[in-house]
């Protein structure tokens, strides 16, 4: 464990909130990794000091394992902290820092398994994969996608690292975020009726978002291996007008749907679309430019893999598990799966318990638990 405890060290004291560059961890990462012999290849941002970084060591060849994991954390600004976040800290069997769970601890295990690769005689490669601004939507992930499927081949296992306790996750919902903007007319107050008000366009936009919800709830696909066993929709933010004496000609909605792998991100849009419709043309005939419509800013896939996959069975069996568990939060995983790669989502930490709060912190058995697990993978690729 001293490694991985040093090296996490390391890792929590670069202050990688998303808002700020990543240069400087992936550089740590990369000379790290360059000193026991692997191939690395960096893979910048069209931002300026952001990166990803893929590599490999061990003979070159199409399959072997991929380990994944970004290098993003969440800001600490507004949270009672009360110990210096971007300092390692331990008190008894728990380690204090951002990002100890989320997911530097899971960074530092797989250097971990690098240097115990670089020691071993494989006959697979083991293969890397660090990316950046994850945690604002799988940005950064979006950004390298299109010089992966090159770089990676055809691994037969990818392990995303994000904070599962150790259990073996093979599902979660997919993502869409959205923005409505809702077009009324500017006027007074004192003759407000005789105006649209783009706020009440947004309310009827709520309510029918609300109803799409509900039929969700009660007819859409459920997967009851979820806390919430059906898609979601959730608005998040609402904003309009200028001043109380004048009518808005302008509001906005900032809402999300999360969707289960049986609910097509296409069908849900098409609902969302047609409330959006309905909403406009119910003012336009006391304005002909009542309007509401519909951008989306991000997304992300879901995850569903099948608990017989490579990657599930090879997880399993090093964890001496027949269990499997899907999250709730995403991943960067449902990319990989994308390319064909059998993915599963497996980490230290707690995401309920630890993640993105104050005083964030990870269990010394845990780092030990994933420690094992990777070990495993490379007397996988020593077999």
């Amino acid at each position: 464990m001293s490694l991985t405890l040093e090296t996490l060290e390391r890792l929590v004291g670069f202050e990688t909130v998303s808002a700020k560059p990543n240069a400087e961890i992936i550089a740590y990462i990369e000379d790290f990794l360059l000193a026991r012999g692997a191939r690395c290849v960096p893979l910048p941002s069209p931002q300026v000091g952001k990166l990803g970084l893929y590599a490999e060591i061990g003979p070159e060849g199409p399959h072997g394992v991929l380990l994944s994991a970004h290098t993003d954390v969440v800001p600490v600004e507004g949270q009672p902290w009360t110990r210096a976040p971007f300092a390692l800290s331990r008190e008894g069997t728990r380690l204090f820092g951002r990002g100890t769970t989320d997911m530097k601890g899971y960074v530092a295990s797989m250097l971990h398994a690098a240097d115990q690769a670089a020691k071993s005689d494989l006959n697979e490669p083991l293969k890397l994969i660090f990316s950046y601004d994850e945690e604002i939507g799988c940005v950064g992930i979006q950004e390298m996608i299109g010089r992966v499927p090159d770089l990676i081949g055809s691994p037969r296992a990818c392990f995303v690292g994000e904070p599962t306790g150790m259990q073996v996750a093979i599902g979660h919902k997919g993502k869409a975020a959205l923005e409505a903007v809702c077009t009324g007319q500017a006027g007074h107050s004192s003759l407000a009726p005789r105006f649209v008000n783009a706020l009440h366009l947004a309310a009827d936009m709520i309510a029918g978002l609300r109803d799409v919800q509900d039929w969700f709830a009660r007819n859409g696909a459920r997967d009851e291996a979820y806390d919430v066993p059906f898609s979601t929709i959730h608005v998040g933010k609402m904003e309009g007008g200028t001043a109380l004496n004048i009518v808005p000609e302008r509001a906005s909605l900032t809402f999300e749907f999360r969707h289960l792998a049986s609910d097509a991100p296409e069908m849900i849009m098409a609902r969302i679309t047609e409330v959006a419709g309905r909403v406009g043309a119910h003012y336009r005939d006391r304005f002909d430019g009542a309007d509401v419509s519909i951008t989306q800013l991000n997304a992300y896939p879901g995850l569903d893999a099948p608990a017989a996959s490579e990657a599930s069975q090879l997880a399993a069996r090093l964890l001496g598990t027949n269990d499997t568990t899907k999250v709730a939060f995403g991943t960067e995983a449902g990319f990989f799966d994308a390319l064909g790669v059998p993915t599963i989502v497996c980490g230290p930490g707690s995401m309920a318990g630890q993640g993105h709060k104050a005083d964030e912190f990870i269990e010394l058995a845990q780092l030990e638990a994933c420690e094992r697990m990777l070990d495993g993978v490379v007397k996988e690729l020593s077999a």
